[in-house]
């Protein structure tokens, strides 16, 4: 089993950065497949970026072209680098392991989550 970690949140104004780290505690980091969930405030949980074990990337139409998911099997950790912020990109975000892929996105493993970080975009 893999417990993740997630770290990098924070408070950035509209247009801006930031760089989410999901480090993957346990056995079998490099044969799982990683994802990123956001929660935005009153909302359900949605699907923003998957990546397979070999590091083929998927991602939500919202998040294309602008969030950028990769993975360093070596330190068992995934990343989310977030760029062109937009206000509507405010949640807590959540890393998943060991789910699995369909239609083009990422399932969760319901017994992985993280405990999630906070991001903020101020307009």
């Amino acid at each position: 089993q893999v417990h993740p970690v997630e770290s990098g949140g924070g408070l950035v104004q509209a247009g801006g950065s930031l760089r989410l780290s999901c480090v993957a505690s346990g056995n079998g980091f490099s044969r799982n497949s990683m994802g990123w969930y956001r929660q935005p405030p009153g909302k359900e949980r949605e699907f923003v970026a998957g990546i397979f074990f070999d590091g083929r990337p998927k991602y939500a139409d919202s998040v294309k072209g602008r969030f950028t998911i990769s993975r360093d099997n070596g330190k068992n950790t995934v990343f989310l680098q977030m760029n062109d912020l937009k206000p509507e990109d405010t949640a807590v975000y959540y890393c998943n392991a060991g789910g699995s892929f369909s239609s083009g996105r990422y399932f969760p493993n319901a017994r992985s989550w993280g405990q999630g970080t906070q991001v903020t975009v101020s307009s």
